[in-house]
């Protein structure tokens, strides 16, 4: 692992207007697609160049994962088993609440990408969960996340609520460099016929 850059978050950043447990919020299956049609195909683009390939994890997944074709082997996380269970590229499902504990139940080295998908605003301890997803990935694994202006606002956090589309990149950039787990993040706005797309990735260090 890298040495963790110091990144402040203001008091409060990570707090919520609905503090509820998770699991009541996503206790209804939400089988919808969260961006339109042409994000979509901008997501799946961007994992094409990114190479999501061999053993990937699908972290805070749901019903469908935003690849063009499905990788080797295709492991999917997320709050809502029935929603997973429709996720027919997945040949593993795990239900799991990174906000309530943040370690990525799975072992050392176990994949070969990561990715996340539309979700990373609602993490409450996100530099915890980049640094564990670093753990699982092997030598040379890639962390890749996208995201849109698109979200559940009661579920987002604050920090993320209050800014624009450049803050939530320079938020998302934060998030790696503060885990000391990556090298030097790439962020780029992605081309996109919908909803606007903005990706973050970096390797494993």
């Amino acid at each position: 692992m890298g040495t963790p850059i110091s990144v402040s978050f203001p008091a409060g950043f990570f707090d919520r207007s609905d503090p509820r447990d998770d699991t009541v919020f996503y206790g209804m299956p939400r089988l919808v697609q969260h961006i339109d049609e042409g994000a979509i195909a901008s997501v799946s683009a961007y994992y094409d160049e990114v190479g999501v390939d061999g053993d990937v994890l699908d972290l805070m997944s749901s019903w469908v994962s935003h690849m063009s074709t499905p990788p080797r082997r295709l492991t999917v996380l997320g709050m809502n088993d029935a929603e997973m269970r429709a996720n027919t590229w997945a040949h593993e499902r795990v239900v799991h609440d990174l906000n309530a504990d943040p370690r990525v139940p799975f072992d050392d080295g176990s994949f070969d990408t990561v990715v996340c998908s539309m979700s990373v605003d609602y993490l409450t301890d996100p530099v915890s969960v980049f640094r564990d997803v670093a753990r699982v990935l092997r030598p040379g694994g890639k962390f890749a996340v996208t995201f849109s202006n698109r979200c559940f606002p009661t579920k987002a956090v604050r920090g993320w609520l209050s800014t624009d589309d450049a803050g939530h990149v320079r938020i998302v950039t934060d998030y790696f460099r503060a885990s000391g787990a990556f090298g030097e993040p790439v962020a780029e706005e992605r081309p996109s016929a919908g909803d606007p797309v903005f990706a973050v990735c970096a390797p494993r260090s």
